[in-house]
């Protein structure tokens, strides 16, 4: 009777360590879970395929929270299947000052351009629209976050040019920190020049549609931003000149909650529409056919 106990429980014990021996895996075996699969709103906290969340313009589909994107993904979205001609793509910054802080203007574009894969913070792109032709100007916050130098002028006054040369409609997208201030007044004079630019573009009675982003400042507010025929902008993108405390410091003031948010601009008469991105081509082309009307 001992001996067949004693069996039995030998063949328990092996029966135990098999199964364990079966659901361990070591350290070197286990998957991991791909990076980029899953998107976290920051906003809500809901999570999401990234798959799902790009398809839905990069905007959550809970809380409607925008997160901001490039000039790229913005081509993609409003070009007719995503085809377009890019326009001045090999303007590059030069380095007029000699500037350097705490490190050189020339090492901070050379790094700015290997972490992008762009040239500067704007690039122009022309197609269509639902069938209409347009010319779009996209800035791109990840470059120098998305500042105005020579570059950004340059580019877009020859976008302007271009668009008096075909009649066609411009668009600005903005998203910029303001003026690149390594380039000091050689970034000043952009508020200028895109101006006048643009008050060219109106003798010819070409439409410009301005598009504000998150976030919108500084001397691009100051100049081409807030110049257009309809200055349109994306739910709460921050849109102002001087940052909040600045604002306090200089006026003395408590401000109000979100009194930079474009829900708050557009309630205070300084913007037409807060278009949703997921609705922004649809609308885009709507103005449009106004405007060609």
């Amino acid at each position: 009777m001992e001996t067949v106990e004693k069996e039995l429980q030998k063949e328990s014990m092996s029966w135990f360590k098999r199964i364990k021996e079966g659901i361990t895996t070591s350290t070197r075996e286990k998957k991991e879970t791909p990076e980029g699969l899953w998107y976290k709103c920051p906003k809500c906290k809901k999570i999401t395929t990234t798959q799902d969340h790009s398809k839905n313009a990069y905007v959550c589909e809970n809380c409607g929270y925008h997160e901001r994107i490039g000039s790229q993904q913005y081509f993609e979205l409003l070009f007719d299947e995503g085809q377009y001609l890019e326009l001045f793509e090999n303007i590059e910054s030069a380095d007029p000052l000699n500037f350097e802080d705490t490190k050189k203007y020339v090492d901070r574009l050379k790094e700015a351009k290997e972490k992008t894969n762009l040239k500067d913070a704007i690039r122009v792109g022309f197609g269509k629209v639902n069938g209409h032709d347009l010319v779009i100007a996209a800035m791109d916050f990840d470059f120098i976050g998305g500042s105005m130098g020579s570059v950004v002028g340059e580019k877009i006054a020859r976008a302007i040019d271009f668009c008096i040369k075909t009649k066609s409609p411009l668009m600005i997208i903005s998203k910029s920190g303001g003026a690149r201030m390594m380039e000091a007044p050689f970034s000043l004079m952009q508020m200028a020049k895109t101006s006048a630019k643009l008050y060219q573009l109106a003798q010819h009675k070409i439409p410009y549609i301005s598009l504000l982003t998150d976030p919108t400042t500084g001397g691009v507010t100051a100049s081409f931003a807030m110049l257009g025929d309809l200055n349109i902008a994306e739910p709460g993108a921050l849109i102002g000149f001087a940052g909040p405390r600045v604002v306090k410091e200089t006026i003395g003031k408590d401000l109000p909650k979100g009194f930079q948010t474009s829900e708050f601009v557009l309630e205070h008469g300084f913007l037409d529409k807060i278009i949703p991105r997921t609705e922004l081509k649809e609308k885009l082309s709507q103005i449009l056919t106004f405007f060609k009307n």
